[in-house]
């Protein structure tokens, strides 16, 4: 009679950015930003990939026309600038502080040998960057298919972080509407009228130092 050895699941890998740091000794930097510092332009060299550790960082991009478009806003425990990685040259957006904020900077060169030396990392960080498209595709569809109205709602959502804490936290200090209503493509006369009905309804808090999501904002964008 054969035995066999049953074999055991391998547990599935968790990406961790702070073991990510704990790797790197030469190469990176910290650094402190105030609100409406940049961290880099548009048009600038792309020579390394941040990883925001507290704040908020608002990427931007400004047309050959001069208009300007906001096209993310990230919170803690995100990359950005990874685009160097993948051959570009430029950097396609700029990148600021949207509140105070620290951010870490890692070399290109550093990164590149890290992916290259360590495969465990680079299975962890390629299925970060999947992550980030799906997101991408995601907010691409909302900007083709739904009203500006559930637009503003899953922006603020994905702002507060529903799905990742177990309870709402202040989106973003003096968070203006001009920039919210750049980030879902309407007016900020729109914006206002469905903040104040968002206000009126429960589903948000805000005054001029902070903006709180609820759980019932969810309704908005879960409705047909």
């Amino acid at each position: 009679m054969t035995s066999t050895t049953a074999t055991v699941p391998k547990p599935p890998l968790t990406f961790t950015p702070s073991s990510l740091l704990a790797k790197i000794t030469n190469g990176k930097s910290s650094r402190d930003y105030r609100q409406g510092q940049g961290v880099f332009a548009q048009g600038d060299s792309a020579d390394a990939v941040f990883y925001i550790q507290t704040g908020k960082i608002k990427l931007t991009v400004v047309s050959s026309r001069g208009k300007e478009a906001v096209i993310g806003i990230l919170g803690r425990g995100t990359f950005f600038g990874e685009g160097c990685l993948a051959g570009q040259p430029l950097r396609m957006s700029t990148a600021s502080a949207l509140q105070p904020s620290t951010v870490v900077r890692v070399s290109k060169q550093t990164m590149v040998g890290l992916l290259h030396r360590d495969p465990e990392f680079a299975e962890l960080f390629t299925a970060y960057l999947l992550t980030r498209n799906v997101r991408i595709e995601e907010d691409l569809i909302d900007q083709l298919f739904n009203s500006s109205e559930k637009r503003l709602a899953r922006v603020l959502l994905l702002l507060a972080h529903f799905g990742k804490m177990s309870k709402p936290e202040a989106v973003i200090p003096r968070m203006t509407q001009d920039t919210l209503a750049s980030m879902i493509g309407t007016t900020r006369s729109r914006v206002s009228y469905f903040m104040n009905r968002f206000r009126k309804m429960g589903f948000i808090d805000y005054d001029a130092q902070a903006l709180t999501v609820h759980s019932g904002l969810l309704t908005v964008v879960l409705h047909d």
